[in-house]
């Protein structure tokens, strides 16, 4: 990760922090990707139930770039955190023509889990972390917004629990 708080950034606000991870399409290896959704979550102080959203999106995100991937090939996913949220881009070469399938149950828990998720074919020159190449690609992009909660939600939400111990 970078420095966030940089001479470009205005005075106490935060640029987005970008992180680049690169693993093999491996069952045994793409639990890692799902720890880093998860830690970096709760970095950002997503609410519990957000943390375990991302996890099982990242995880859903995976396993479906990883059917469609090239053999032997990696997995690449940016991360990039920002004062809304959490964005994350997922990728894996694949043969031409090759696309991410989005009618299955694994699509539609995707949809259920995070704000935004958009997939499709590309090439390595568009994609984020890309090498530049014309190799075709097959990529699902993630967006979980960060909830902020001030005292007023509070107060207006139906069942909010407001108490505060003395």
């Amino acid at each position: 990760m970078v420095d966030t708080t940089g001479a470009d950034a205005p005075t106490g606000e935060r640029r987005a922090e970008r992180l680049e991870l690169k693993v093999p399409t491996s069952p045994t290896q793409l639990p890692a990707v799902r720890a880093m959704a998860g830690d970096l979550a709760m970095r950002m102080d997503f609410d519990l139930d957000a943390v375990e959203d991302l996890r099982l999106a990242v995880d859903e995100a995976c396993a479906t770039l990883a059917s469609v991937a090239l053999r032997d090939s990696p997995l690449t996913v940016v991360f990039e955190a920002s004062r809304d949220g959490l964005r994350i881009d997922a990728w894996v070469p694949t043969s031409p023509g090759v696309d991410v399938p989005r009618d299955g149950f694994g699509w539609a828990v995707l949809e259920a889990l995070v704000d935004t998720v958009e997939s499709g074919p590309s090439d390595q020159a568009t994609v984020t972390a890309g090498n530049g190449s014309d190799t075709p690609v097959a990529g699902i992009a993630l967006v979980k917004k960060l909830r902020r909660y001030t005292t007023a939600d509070l107060l207006t939400e139906p069942g909010a629990d407001v108490s505060v111990a003395r």
